[in-house]
């Protein structure tokens, strides 16, 4: 381990952006695998298409596809919603799923060198739950060796929902993922901390507790808790006490505020609701307004026919006045037990 660390990319100027940084581009892996939406999943791609072409309004789209058929039909729909395509890039880059936040590369800066690295953790569908994932195991060396970017291999499992970044050297995550014994049973929390403040040039980790219910991730935060600047946080809240995320959202936001950032300053917290219970065939779906995406000229929300739509999404527009918050349906997206940002990996501009 010490030898790993000593060529870390901590220790070779390189961190992990803020998503509010400016992007060159968003990835995607173009959703096909039909048993993560089961008997659903031609009804995604009008909501997906939907959020391409948000993002591509300011940046240009990344899109792993498994080969030219593909590629064909993913034209095909977004050219049905408009999209602009002459923003839109494919690559032929085979996937198992879509859940690109999990799978992609973790692309860092060297602000002082203008330089860029990939980092490619050990990816295994969130403690072997959906295999095959031999190919989105390899997705961030592939895109590294694409464009010729530096490639670190910390050779442990880390998912890119399970880590929420302020841009200043603190990283948020939950023990119910990152300790859980179907990632990295060999680690302790220390040694994990250390492979987080090393391979994304950090100073520092915060641990909250559990995520929300439903959440097959087995907790990830960017279902739960945001940052939206260095000293802000957006954080999920539940109003119905005999709900089952009340307790533990409670307990969540009352480890925020024992927090306290680098400079000693406590966190500043902002609540966010959640909507109704959101049932599919008896199963209780991992809605949540937290897992939005910050684009360059927008920030998407998932949105859930629910009466609290409209509330989440003022106080999104509150904390972002300089971009256009909008809102997409994604009750059958959620289907799959993600949304825009378990979808999606930023790739900062230099």
């Amino acid at each position: 381990m010490t030898n790993l660390f000593n060529d870390s990319p901590k220790k070779a100027g390189y961190r992990f952006p803020a998503e509010w940084v400016k992007h060159e581009a968003t990835w995607l892996s173009w959703p096909h695998k039909e048993e993560s939406w089961p008997g659903k999943i031609e009804t995604i791609y009008t909501p997906y298409c939907q959020f391409i072409k948000i993002v591509a309004e300011g940046e240009k789209v990344r899109i792993n596809v498994n080969d030219e058929e593909t590629k064909a039909f993913a034209i095909s729909e977004l050219e049905k919603v408009g999209a602009d395509l002459s923003q839109v890039e494919f690559y032929l880059h085979p996937t198992n799923d879509a859940w690109c936040r999990d799978h992609g590369p973790a692309f860092l800066l060297n602000e002082a060198k203008s330089q860029k690295a990939v980092v490619d953790w050990g990816y295994n569908a969130w403690g072997g739950k959906y295999p095959p994932f031999d190919l989105d195991d390899v997705i961030p060396t592939k895109i590294a060796g694409h464009f010729n970017h530096p490639l670190y291999l910390p050779e442990i499992v880390m998912e890119g929902g399970s880590v929420e970044f302020n841009g200043a050297g603190t990283i948020l995550t939950t023990t119910a993922c990152l300790l859980n014994k179907n990632r990295n049973p060999h680690l302790t929390k220390e040694e994990i901390e250390q492979y987080l403040l090393e391979f994304y040039g950090a100073e520092q980790v915060l641990w909250l507790g559990d995520g929300i219910v439903g959440d097959d991730t087995d907790g990830h935060i960017d279902d739960i808790t945001r940052f939206v600047n260095e000293d802000t946080v957006l954080t999920v809240v539940e109003s119905n006490p005999l709900d089952e995320n009340y307790i533990l959202l409670q307990e969540n936001l009352a480890a925020l505020k024992e927090m306290r950032l680098l400079n000693g300053k406590p966190l500043n917290i902002i609540k966010l609701p959640m909507p109704s219970p959101v049932i599919h065939e008896d199963t209780r779906l991992p809605a949540s307004y937290a897992n939005f995406y910050i684009a360059n000229t927008s920030v998407i929300v998932p949105t859930f026919r629910d009466v609290n739509d409209e509330k989440a999404l003022k106080i999104i527009q509150d904390v972002f006045p300089d971009r256009k918050v909008v809102g997409i349906d994604s009750t059958d997206i959620i289907w799959g037990l993600g949304s825009f940002h378990c979808l999606s990996q930023q790739e900062p501009a230099i």
